[in-house]
């Protein structure tokens, strides 16, 4: 999931209020060159299933893609 860093606010509430957890940039996100938020492989094992979004660093095979 690649998101642009002015949505970044309005994500992170969503992702935390869905999730209860507060992200980390370094170990649940970072972001690009281009600026853009992408959440990392460890963000992914912890939620612990694909989404379907084709995430750059989904670790579980784009299952639901």
């Amino acid at each position: 999931m690649n998101l642009n860093k002015n949505s970044v606010p309005r994500v992170l509430h969503y992702l935390n209020r869905t999730m209860k957890k507060q992200l980390t940039e370094g170990v649940d996100f970072y972001y690009n060159e281009l600026g853009y938020m992408v959440l990392t492989e460890a963000y992914h094992l912890e939620k612990g299933f694909c989404c379907g979004n084709g995430c750059l660093h989904c670790p579980f095979d784009y299952l639901n893609v």
